[in-house]
């Protein structure tokens, strides 16, 4: 026999009921379902955030594309009305905020597809790991 100090309050040699390791069981269970829930709701609050910025940086594109529009309209009326500096200023403001809106589409888009889908997938994965551990101590 083993001189170790058990941690589970049975002294070495004691052997359990099949209701306390029933309970054991249970107790172990409840708290790994609560740690990977947790871990699923931190994963998904991580991937709301992704998706949330990445729709703001779409939005944000989409009103300077309403700008770059209305630049363009107003070089359209200057081009007919005045000489060649005034309409040529506005294809210029035109040209940048397109070029401006182009990045955030480019870069809301690249944040979206990083949040992933929207599960929790390392949770899961956890859950499934750990399933597969008690299936495989359960065999033994």
């Amino acid at each position: 026999m083993s001189t170790m100090h058990r941690t589970d309050g049975h002294k070495p040699g004691s052997e359990r009921s099949i209701g306390e390791l029933v309970a054991l069981a249970t107790a172990q269970m409840s708290q790994l379902v609560r740690e990977e829930l947790q871990l699923a709701k931190m994963e998904m609050a991580e991937k709301g955030k992704r998706a949330g910025l990445g729709g703001g940086l779409l939005g944000g594109a989409a009103m300077v594309s309403l700008f770059a529009v209305a630049s363009g309209v107003t070089a359209a009326i200057a081009g007919l009305s005045v000489v060649w500096p005034v309409w040529l200023s506005a294809l210029v403001v035109m040209a940048v905020l397109f070029a401006v809106a182009g990045l955030m589409a480019y870069l809301g888009r690249e944040e979206v597809r990083r949040a992933g889908p929207a599960k929790p997938e390392r949770a899961i994965r956890g859950v499934h790991d750990d399933l597969d551990e008690i299936r495989a101590r359960v065999r033994r």
